[in-house]
């Protein structure tokens, strides 16, 4: 497992997740915005590719049902992405 890849993987989920919370932000105060909303939809897509690019190698990155998980890899497999 290359953990160096694991971590790049992480860091770009952190730095779109961070853009998502400031383009929530922003949209509560100027819901009419149109390239906002066009900005957080395509990081939301974005977002979900990589997060779904990143179960499928390294194991869930949530629990509570919101990650998939298969078989071997998972549960038992660390380290878990807030171990990095």
């Amino acid at each position: 497992m290359d953990r160096k890849q694991q971590f790049e993987q992480l860091k770009q989920l952190q730095e779109i997740d961070f853009v998502l919370v400031e383009l929530n932000l922003y949209l509560d105060t100027h819901p009419g915005d149109m390239n906002a909303l066009q900005q957080f939809n395509w990081y939301a897509q974005e977002r979900a590719k990589l997060a779904a690019a990143y179960e499928q190698q390294y194991g869930p990155l949530t629990n509570f049902g919101h990650s998939l998980n298969q078989y071997p890899c998972g549960w038992d497999e660390s380290p878990w992405p807030w171990e990095l």
